[in-house]
C-alpha cells in the first residue's frame, strides 16, 4: 500500500505548466470558435489516451446561499449556450429551480487548460429533451426511472428499482421520465485559461455585452 502523501510532500507538488500563448490579437470576437478548438484538441487529446472525459464538466449552483458542484456531461455546445441533462428532482434541479444562476467548469488538466462558465440555466423544451433521451443506451434509459436521484437510498433498494424498471418496460421502448429533461446554460461570462512556465498563465475572459463580447485579459 502507497504511503500517505505528508503535508510537506502537498507543499512541495508543483507543475511547471507550458502551452500556446492566448494573445488578444488571436482571440476571436466570440468565445464560441476558440471553445470549439479547445473542445477539438482535447478530443484528440481523449483519442491518444492523455484525457478521458473531455466532455466533462463540474456544475456550481447556489443553495441557501451556500455554493455546490458537481460533475456532469456536456451534451451540446454552441451560440446558444451549453447542454447538459439530469433528473429535474436532483438536488441540482431543485437548486436551479429556486436560483438559476449558474457556474460551468471544463479541466482539460492534461493539456494545462480550464475554461470558466458564468450564465443562468433554463429547462429545454420537452421535445429536446425526449429526443435526446431516446438515443441514449437503454441501461440509462432504464435508470433514470430507477433512481430517484439525490435521494437517500440502500444499494439493495436501488438494485430492486432497476429490476422493476425493466420488468415495466421489458417489452416496449424506454419513455423520456417527466422529471427528466435537460438544461441549456446561456453564458453571461467564459473565461479561458491556458498554463505557462513561472505561474505567469494566459487568461482571456469573455464578457457578454448587448449582442457582441468584449475580451479582457486577467492577471494569472
Amino acid at each position: 500500500m502507497a504511503d500517505t502523501p505528508s503535508n510537506a510532500d502537498l507543499a512541495a507538488e508543483r507543475v511547471d505548466y507550458t502551452g500556446d500563448h492566448l494573445l488578444e490579437s488571436a482571440a476571436p470576437p466570440s468565445p464560441y470558435p476558440l471553445f470549439e478548438a479547445w473542445l477539438a484538441e482535447a478530443f484528440a487529446a481523449k483519442e491518444s489516451g492523455a484525457l478521458p472525459e473531455p466532455t466533462a464538466m463540474v456544475v456550481g449552483t447556489v443553495s441557501e446561499g451556500r455554493p455546490r458542484s458537481r460533475t456532469v456531461l456536456l451534451k451540446e455546445a454552441d451560440p446558444d449556450g451549453f447542454v447538459f441533462y439530469t433528473n429535474y428532482d436532483s438536488a441540482k434541479g431543485r437548486e436551479l429551480a429556486g436560483q438559476p444562476a449558474v457556474s460551468l467548469l471544463f479541466g482539460w488538466y492534461p493539456l494545462h487548460r480550464q475554461v470558466r462558465v458564468e450564465g443562468t440555466a433554463a429547462p429545454l423544451p420537452r421535445p429536446e429533451s425526449e429526443a435526446y433521451f431516446a438515443t441514449r443506451p437503454r441501461g440509462s434509459q432504464l435508470g433514470a426511472w430507477a433512481s430517484a436521484q439525490s435521494s437517500e437510498v440502500s444499494f439493495e433498494e436501488l438494485q430492486d428499482s432497476y429490476r422493476q424498471a425493466e420488468q415495466r418496460f421489458a417489452d416496449r421502448d424506454v419513455p423520456c421520465p417527466p422529471h427528466w429533461g435537460g438544461y441549456r446554460v446561456t453564458p453571461a461570462m467564459i473565461e479561458f485559461w491556458q498554463g505557462q512556465p513561472s505561474r505567469m498563465h494566459d487568461r482571456l475572459r469573455y464578457d457578454r455585452v448587448g449582442g457582441g463580447w468584449t475580451i479582457t485579459r486577467l492577471a494569472p
